[in-house]
């Protein structure tokens, strides 16, 4: 056997290190084991191991070099004996499994991951021989390099050095399109639930004003939920184009990759086989690691190979991270219903001046959701939190690298559940004399018509469960009659999975108008709530503005007056739950612009990242919370309170120094209190 395997190297003209198989005493994994979230990286698991070439002879490369156990910096896992892997030392005597730090080096990184000392003689990874050792000693060298030859490029390792393609049109086909499980196509059509039914509910401030009393800028609560009739399930949602764009920077060095790595191996085992991703990975500039590519058994393994092999170095360039990111999205040649970016970056952007306001800035932005994640005290969180604002995405501040995993977690067990699309709520004036006159929507595009006889409010795509509220503010005239019709709203929105545009009406809202009202009416819960987001919002803006004008006192007194307006509120008295929540998180903000150097490191990104939230009442990350009674489940819907669980079981220790968001249902989905 050692003879043919010589006669092998000398055939392919080169020396061959391969990985070995385990030995009798190494554990073996039950099925049902859970790998450990530094194993879920390594190679060790996958269930294809690629061959590798040795260095030169210079350098050190045995199957273990001693008997004392090592880690290796790329994949966590100890280097021991036993284990049946060759270890690589460097000439800076750093060792690391030679599997990883070839597939570095394939990926264009020659500095040592942990020292960042720039090698003069690297491991080389060749490409085209990924066969297992025992595929080599049982061939003879024509047999070897035909079975390479013959190789099916789902079997390559991914992005092996090829330039770039100057269009982005390389995405891995959709494939047959999957409906219900079970379900013939006759019966999908005639048993057709959609993913997502609209419930539509209007609430106004009192529901009686006298006849013969007019109102100005009286408030009817327009209140959406997407109702899922059954649990989201991979087969029955909305298939996901998602493409990561990763900081890699020389900032992002030893832990934070390690954590973001695992992160990213997390997300990549909970994305089906019919959701397709791309990975970008930035430094002083942008590559694609590779192209759009559904998330089967084989592309789970080259995903995770790809980021396995990711070193950190170099500046750091958000702008060529997110152009890229967008040219994949936008070349396309087939697009599965829902698109996402998510941006994951500790850093300022060191090559790009413009601010994304500026219009040469946006002009680069995608039409597609960006939802960014800034963490620690060194990223550019107003940068940031723009792009998500002007994209449709949210913006998450991560103070404490350790829980980056379960804030990515949150976010995908939202996109992994949109149930529905492209919804615009259309609001109608029944009355001919009752007008609109402004609709509060936070970050959504509304408009009132010239007349104030209707408006719309575009919202896009709802996750499974997941509310919104918009308060319409209109003029009531004197009314002689019993009863005054007001409203009436319009749903129109598309279902993602079989693509046809629904429909949906509610019912005309109306008011009592008695001669007179003889007690002055409580406002509902619902709209009390609800003026209490708007304000609040407006406030913690005011604050922010004042704060970056370096008048930080003025700014912690915006806040104050608002939180003692707050106090004075029906629902706030009744310890509605989001109002308390709310007051700690504003409280919690006023800590963090104590001092300009608190603001700086924290307070900035703290206040945006609640801005993001509040806006688009979609759940972010933020701050380093361990209270789990804390604001931080407002807007979460089940699915992501599902994924987050998901998320905290892979933890082999207990995670409660370390969890910044609890997986609760939101505030809208408990019992409301009055």
């Amino acid at each position: 056997m050692v003879s043919k395997w010589k006669k092998l190297k000398l055939a392919l003209s080169m020396n061959l290190c391969s990985y070995l198989p385990r030995t009798l005493e190494e554990p073996t994994l039950n099925s049902g084991e859970r790998f450990s979230d530094a194993s879920l990286l390594s190679p060790l698991n996958w269930p294809m191991t690629p061959t590798t070439t040795t260095p030169s002879r210079s350098r050190k490369l045995s199957r273990s070099s001693s008997k004392s156990s090592k880690t290796c910096s790329i994949c966590l896992t100890k280097m021991k004996e036993g284990c049946g892997h060759a270890i690589f030392t460097a000439e800076c005597s750093h060792a690391f499994h030679f599997h990883c730090i070839a597939s570095n080096v394939k990926h264009g990184n020659q500095v040592c991951p942990v020292c960042r000392a720039k090698w003069k003689e690297i491991p080389i990874l060749k490409p085209s021989l990924d066969l297992p050792y025992s595929s080599f000693v049982r061939s003879n060298n024509d047999e070897a390099i035909s079975l390479v030859r013959r190789l099916p490029p789902s079997h390559r390792a991914i992005n092996q050095g090829h330039p770039e393609p100057a269009v982005f049109d390389d995405d891995e086909r959709l494939g047959e399109k999957i409906g219900f499980t079970g379900e013939t196509d006759a019966l999908k059509k005639e048993n057709h639930y959609p993913v997502g039914m609209m419930d539509m509910k209007m609430y106004p401030e009192v529901s009686a004003v006298s006849q013969s009393k007019s109102c100005e800028n009286f408030d009817v609560l327009v209140h959406l939920k997407a109702v899922t009739g059954n649990q989201i399930s991979q087969y029955h949602r909305a298939p996901v184009d998602l493409v990561t764009v990763l900081d890699i920077s020389g900032s992002m060095g030893g832990t934070k990759l390690a954590l973001l790595k695992r992160a990213m191996g997390f997300v990549i085992q909970n994305l089906g086989s019919r959701d397709r991703l791309s990975v970008i990975a930035f430094s002083s500039t942008a590559r694609r690691l590779f192209p759009l590519t559904r998330m089967s058994d084989a592309g789970r393994q080259q995903a995770l190979q790809a980021v396995n092999s990711l070193v950190a170095n170099g500046g750091t360039n958000i702008v060529d991270g997110l152009r890229k990111g967008a040219k994949v999205m936008e070349n396309r040649r087939e697009r599965n219903s829902v698109a996402s970016i998510i941006l994951l970056s500790d850093g300022r952007d060191t090559y790009t001046m413009n601010h994304p306001d500026d219009p040469s800035y946006r002009v680069m932005l995608p039409q597609i959701p960006v939802h960014s994640f800034g963490f620690g005290s060194d990223h550019d969180a107003s940068v940031m939190h723009s792009v998500s604002e002007f994209s449709g995405g949210t913006f998450s501040f991560i103070e404490s690298e350790s829980v980056i995993q379960d804030a990515l977690a949150q976010c995908i067990g939202g996109l992994l559940s949109v149930a529905v699309q492209e919804l615009r709520v259309e609001i109608e004036g029944v009355c001919p004399n009752v007008r609109l006159s402004s609709i509060k929507a936070g970050s959504y595009s509304s408009l009132v018509n010239g007349d104030g006889n209707s408006g719309f409010v575009d919202v896009g795509d709802l996750y499974a469960d997941e509310e919104r509220d918009f308060l319409v503010s209109i003029n009531i005239p004197v009314e002689e009659d019993g009863h005054t019709p007001l409203l009436k709203l319009r749903c129109v929105y598309i279902d993602p999975l079989t693509k046809e545009i629904t429909t949906l009406e509610s019912h005309v809202l109306q008011i009592r108008r008695p001669e007179n009202v003889c007690e002055e009416e409580v406002v509902p819960i619902e709209v009390d709530r609800q003026r209490n987001r708007f304000l609040a919002a407006e406030a913690m803006s005011q604050a922010r503005n004042l704060a970056e004008h370096g008048d930080l006192e003025a700014a912690v007194t915006a806040i104050e007056k608002f939180r003692l307006a707050l106090a004075q509120t029906d629902a706030a008295k009744s310890c509605d739950r989001f109002c308390v929540a709310l007051d700690l998180e504003l409280k919690e903000m006023q800590d963090r612009m104590r001092s300009s150097h608190v603001y700086e490191a924290s307070g900035r990104a703290y206040i945006l990242s609640g801005l993001s939230s509040h806006s688009w009442q979609r759940a972010t990350a933020r701050g380093n919370s361990m209270d789990g009674s804390s604001f931080f489940q407002a807007y979460q819907t089940p699915s992501m309170a599902e994924m987050l669980r998901r998320s905290q079981s892979m933890f082999l220790v207990s995670p409660s120094h370390h969890r910044l968001i609890q997986p609760l249902l939101s505030f809208a989905s408990q019992p409301k209190p009055r």
